[in-house]
């Protein structure tokens, strides 16, 4: 039977925990009572993966009225997940994964890698072509100096990046072929989250807030205003980034396997603002490391290179701000991780998996992670799972 959650932060009855504060480490509990503290916070939800973030904490849904901090969604606007259904089944895989991997990373750029030329997505038509004129349209608008780096990201779209991004082949509880990828909105969303925080800071009302990068905007300001343009485009792009990459990874399956189908497709952000009404108040809602949970709304839940993900449906709780974490979690920072695991740890905790097995992707071993089972069972109030996706193949910037 899973825990009675949520429980109260001691001190801050307005924040609901969906783990227990002994499993949470000292500094993010500090940084959830800053955060509580806030003049415009009315409401703040704790995901059971929650962790230390810059400001605000990795795995909180943050319910503020007429305001928006900027840190409450990090500087990776738009990270999120995506999946999707083949009609593949294992034993139409070959025992030997390797070539498909290479495959893969031969077609979608990781780490600090680009494209040679922005990709021509009329190739894909539909709603991939109808989205990438509407962003670069969206893009003329954009209220912070952001010329470097925009002079990148068209080569950006479609391409992983590193750390905990992957793209992954999964095997469900029926054998059936998925693909799931995770990414942001690379180092675009980085300059335009970079800046208005900076912006932020520079305000007078947020002088004197427990932690300064916590500063937000207030509603009907030039400045929350422009931060908000911004950081839908930048949602936009990630998920649209998103879509090119699935989009690029499909083009490999179907070149192998030519009578392949896909179905189910789910494309979710878990770094994103919303404007939403709980119940019946209407709140600037801030997911940082967290997925929206309504009824009957579709996400995946990843772990770690070994774990594989959860796909799950959300049961529409309120109390949680309609949130259900965005993963696994870390444990242990990435420090500690290369400190504490080798690379023949690496190999034993990913047997198995055709992925990456050097000191490289040490910080990446699923040891450094929290049980994303126990994460799942934690929060079964909010999500139903659909499904568990056994990885099988997982490429890593």
């Amino acid at each position: 039977m899973s825990p009675a959650f949520p429980v109260p932060l001691s001190g801050q009855p307005n924040v609901k925990l969906w783990a227990h504060e002994h499993e949470i480490e000292q500094a993010a509990l500090n940084q959830l009572r800053n955060i509580a503290r806030l003049d415009p916070v009315r409401r703040v939800a704790v995901m059971p993966d929650v962790h230390l973030g810059k400001g605000a904490t990795v795995g909180s849904v943050i319910a503020m009225e007429d305001a928006v901090s900027p840190a409450a969604v990090g500087v990776d606007i738009g990270c999120g997940v995506a999946g999707v259904k083949t009609t593949l089944r294992a034993a139409d895989l070959p025992d030997d994964l390797s070539g498909l991997r290479s495959a893969i990373e031969a077609a979608v750029p990781v780490g600090f890698k680009v494209h040679k030329n922005e990709v021509d997505t009329r190739r894909f038509g539909g709603a991939i072509e109808s989205q990438s004129h509407r962003l670069w349209a969206g893009a003329e608008g954009l209220r912070a100096d952001v010329t470097r780096a925009m002079s990148r990201a068209p080569k950006a779209i479609g391409t992983l990046g590193g750390g905990n991004h992957f793209i992954e082949v999964c095997l469900d509880a029926d054998d059936a072929v998925w693909l799931t990828l995770h990414s942001g909105s690379r180092n675009i969303g980085k300059e335009l989250a970079e800046r208005h925080i900076a912006t932020a800071k520079g305000l007078p009302h947020n002088r004197d807030l427990p932690d300064r990068d916590l500063a937000y905007f207030l509603a009907g300001s030039e400045e929350m205003d422009a931060y908000l343009y911004d950081l839908r485009w930048a949602q936009d792009y990630a998920a649209h980034s998103r879509a090119v990459m699935m989009a690029l990874v499909r083009g490999v399956v179907a070149e192998r396997f030519p009578r392949v189908g896909f179905t189910d497709e789910i494309n979710v952000h878990h770094n994103y603002v919303g404007s939403e009404t709980v119940d019946g108040n209407e709140y600037v809602v801030t997911r940082k490391g967290a997925i929206r949970a309504g009824s009957g709304d579709l996400a995946l839940i990843p772990g770690s290179m070994g774990t594989g993900s959860y796909v799950v449906r959300g049961l529409g709780d309120p109390e949680s701000l309609y949130s259900a974490s965005h993963g696994a979690g870390r444990r242990m920072s990435r420090t500690a991780a290369k400190r504490t695991f080798t690379v023949d740890d690496l190999r034993a905790q990913t047997d198995g998996v055709e992925c990456r097995k050097d000191a490289g992707v040490v910080d990446e071993i699923p040891g450094a992670y929290k049980d994303l089972n126990r994460v799942i069972e934690a929060q079964s109030s909010l999500v139903e799972v659909v499904t568990h996706l056994r990885t099988i193949l997982c490429v890593k910037g």
